[in-house]
Parts: C-alpha cells; structure tokens; sequence
C-alpha cells in the first residue's frame, strides 16, 4: 500500500509532496523568535513584543546522485533563514502574521533546488484556551512565482 498525498504523517502533518516522485524535506523546528505583529490594540505595544513559533519545511527532488552532496553548495541550507528570523525583534511593528509569512517563503525559494515549502508562524499566547493561532501555508515555486508575476491559476 503506497501513502497518498496529503495522508497523515508522524506529528499530524500531512505528506504534501508528490508520491511518484523522490525529494529531500529539510526541516526547521519550533524556532521561538520574538516580534511586534499583530492587528488588535493590545498587540501593538513595543514594549511587548509577540513570540512566534516558526516551523519550516523545504522539499526538493532528489537528484540521480541520491542524497549525497557533492559539495555545500548542493546543499539545502537554512542557516541564512535562521538568521533573518532572528534579526525580527528588531523590525518595525508588522500588523499580519501573512506578510511574514510571505518573506519566510521567499527566503525558502531563495536555494533553486527547493520546489516548495510549507512555513507555519503561531503566536502560542495569544488566547489562554488554545495552544496557538497562526497562520500556515503549503506553497510550490511556480505558484509563488506567478503571485510575483501577478499572474493566477
């Protein structure tokens, strides 16, 4: 029995990539960074900035030499992601949880090889009866490319 797109996977996160074919998921975890965002009154405060859980996730197709890496500049890293999230404390109040989202992504497609990504950005305090809201998409380059084109469908 073959698993079919969108079935569940460990975690409760469902298997976005294409069946038929072989890709590499480079992941980013829970990364806790803090930031002014939000629309409500009580979100808008600098002096209380809003913590952000940020997941990550980037596919690739594996290549015919598997997954070794021929050198690092084949390699899918995630440094340079890690490191403008934690350049956020510093930016200016940003009020939908969306615009970051949307830079997160860019900063995905930013490596070729990645044909999509999935990003999901939570604020865990923000209701005392959930364990967070936010915000989540699943995004393929070419979809991404013709939004920037201004193109649909």
């Amino acid at each position: 029995m073959t698993k079919e797109a969108g079935a569940p996977l460990s975690g409760g996160m469902a298997g976005l990539w294409d069946v038929q074919r072989s890709h590499l998921r480079v992941i980013v975890r829970d990364l806790v960074v803090e930031t002014r965002v939000g629309l409500h009154p009580w979100e808008q405060h600098p002096e209380k900035p809003t913590r952000l859980v940020v997941n990550i996730e980037m596919f690739a197709p594996v290549g015919p030499g598997g997954l070794q890496a021929e050198s690092t500049s084949s390699i899918i890293d995630y440094d340079h992601i890690r490191d403008a999230l934690k350049a956020w404390p510093t930016r200016p109040h940003t009020p939908l949880l969306e615009t970051l989202l949307d830079e997160v992504v860019g900063l995905c497609f930013d490596n070729l090889r990645v044909d999509a990504c999935r990003v999901s950005i939570l604020k865990p305090d923000i209701f005392g009866e959930a364990a967070a809201a936010g915000v989540e998409v699943y995004m393929r380059r070419e979809d991404w490319a013709a939004a920037r084109n201004g193109s649909s469908g």
